[in-house]
């Protein structure tokens, strides 16, 4: 690879062997590094690859203007959740979570620490995204000695959410929403109190995230089986009626459709937590 430009003496672009302009970091690689110069591999510790050249814009300019210890920070947080969430983050995380972790500095700094409307949400939805982000809290008073509340970890975890997902941070708070909304049609139509700490809980919570993901990005469930579906709306009929609600409140609020098969699959969600729920 060669180089196109030196950001600063840890950060390079260049092209890969696909002709697509990349990011590069390693220690010193940037240092008396000019452009048209061979990109040492023993040096490389990270190859960014973007979505677009205008992210990859973004992720230059973060990386001339903030302080190199915001990314460094950045960095390590997106490996923790990385190795523990096992599964691969959309690479512009290290824009917006890198963005975000400077402003929050700035912020905190200043004395203008918000609180998040989503803090008892997020904390019950994303679980494992919250336990991250108490980690990056602990990894912030760590290397810059400033101690951020909890409703900032409820912030650090939808920006993993995103990242998992592939949203943007409006949809990243409008699935947050819905998910807490459908809880709530479902507690209130069976008046019941749901067992959150129940194994069936977690797998509706589960569904409800891919389903939420599935209506923001205008996509459905396909090679489904039509036989099966008439067998659950027939099975389940309180389970589908309260499904219908549900399919009311989502076409009302947010001008989406829910199909039939989404109504079915949710329905036998709806029976097994309902099972072992607590009559209020």
């Amino acid at each position: 690879m060669k180089i196109t430009k030196v950001i600063n003496n840890s950060f390079v672009c260049a092209y890969d062997s696909n002709n697509k302009e990349v990011v590069v970091m390693g220690k010193g690689i940037g240092f008396k590094a000019k452009e048209g110069d061979i990109v040492s591999k023993k040096r490389i510790e990270k190859i960014f690859i973007m979505d677009d050249k205008s992210s990859v814009d973004k992720f230059k300019q973060l990386l001339e203007k903030l302080p190199l210890e915001h990314f460094r920070l950045s960095y390590e947080i997106i490996s923790y959740a990385r190795r523990t969430l096992g599964q691969k983050l959309n690479e512009n995380i290290y824009i917006t979570l890198t963005d975000h972790i400077n402003f929050a500095v700035k912020r905190f700094k200043k004395g203008m620490m918000f609180p998040n409307p989503l803090l008892w949400e997020v904390k019950q939805f994303y679980k494992s995204e919250y336990l991250i982000g108490e980690y990056a809290l602990r990894l912030i008073k760590e290397k810059l000695e400033i101690e951020m509340n909890e409703d900032e970890a409820a912030s650090i975890a939808l920006h993993i959410v995103n990242a998992e997902y592939n949203t943007n941070m409006n949809d990243a708070l409008k699935i947050t929403t819905l998910i807490s909304d459908i809880v709530k049609i479902i507690n209130d139509f069976y008046r019941i109190k749901l067992d959150e700490e129940s194994l069936h809980y977690s797998r509706l919570i589960t569904h409800l995230k891919f389903l939420s993901q599935r209506l923001f990005l205008n996509e459905t469930i396909k090679d489904t089986d039509d036989i099966l579906v008439d067998m659950i709306t027939s099975r389940y009929e309180k389970e589908f009626e309260c499904s219908l609600r549900i399919k009311e409140y989502i076409e009302k609020k947010y001008e989406h459709e829910v199909s039939r098969e989404e109504l079915a699959y949710l329905a036998v969600h709806i029976k097994r937590v309902s099972m072992y729920a607590e009559d209020l």
